[in-house]
């Protein structure tokens, strides 16, 4: 599975910065011209100012709101529901999660420029980025791999630069038959499913330049960089840290224990 992230996508973020654009220019507008000209008529005629035309009234209202939302989800925070499996145990079906959006730099809101860059993901950061196949969808992985890493994968076992990652196992997850492993990437320690009756999908690689390794932490129930290919720096949307609210649809109720949720 691939893991599709929920949210409204690249398509709300075009319509949201046109609504901040729209309701900018018509609060400027009113602010320092149509308000003053609705004051100098009443005063003139002795009367009341007249109200603005909903139009104006629109922007004028809602575009401190519709101006902090549009900034907060583009440079601070993104949220996001997890849909799929490909990232258990790590990340739960119904997972409402936190992405910070200023983890590896500042990026416009629309299209692939940088405003300001930052350190690149670490090995083991759980990052939401563009799928390759196609950047109007949004993906969530690990990252294994960085720009120049030798990657080798054989038996189940990761190696990276010719270290392996340590594996422990912790024994069958729940009522599946996937077997859970807490595996250490390069000091990062974080959960792994596998199953045994599944192929082994081996392979060895070098990373590109400017070029990123993702696998999902459902190692055998996973579509990833085996299958796609490599993320460009420039596809990367921000760290995952938090899960704040999660839902199973089958009871119609909270996963209590999952909220608040650290992402390791």
């Amino acid at each position: 599975m691939g893991n599709f992230l929920t949210h409204f996508g690249t398509d709300f973020a075009s319509i949201l910065f046109a609504l901040t654009v729209v309701t900018g220019v018509l609060w400027t507008l009113d602010r320092f011209q149509l308000e003053g000209q609705r004051k100098a008529a009443a005063a003139a005629s002795g009367g009341e100012p007249q109200k603005a035309s909903w139009l104006v009234d629109f922007g004028r209202q809602f575009f401190p709101v519709i101006a902090a939302v549009f900034l907060l989800r583009s440079f601070v925070v993104e949220p996001f529901r997890i849909p799929s499996g490909s990232m258990i145990p790590t990340l739960h079906v119904g997972d409402f999660i936190l992405v910070n959006r200023f983890a590896y730099g500042l990026r416009c809101p629309i299209g692939d420029c940088q405003l300001l860059a930052r350190q690149g993901p670490k090995r083991g950061d759980v990052v939401v980025f563009r799928y390759p196949v196609d950047p109007k969808m949004d993906f969530i992985k690990r990252v294994v791999g960085l720009p120049g890493d030798t990657l080798r994968y054989a038996n189940k076992q990761l190696t990276v630069n010719g270290e392996p990652a340590p594996q422990e196992v912790l024994g069958r997850f729940g009522d599946r038959l996937d077997v859970e492993h807490v595996e250490t990437l390069h000091g990062v320690r974080h959960s792994i499913l596998t199953n045994a009756d599944r192929p082994v999908q081996d392979f060895e690689f070098t990373v590109p330049e400017g070029q990123y390794f993702m696998m999902g932490d459902n190692r055998d129930g996973s579509s990833d960089s085996r299958f796609w290919g490599t993320v460009p720096e420039a596809y990367l949307k921000g760290r995952a840290f938090f899960v704040w609210m999660s839902w199973d649809s089958s009871t119609l109720r909270p996963v209590w224990s999952r909220i608040g949720h650290r992402i390791q």
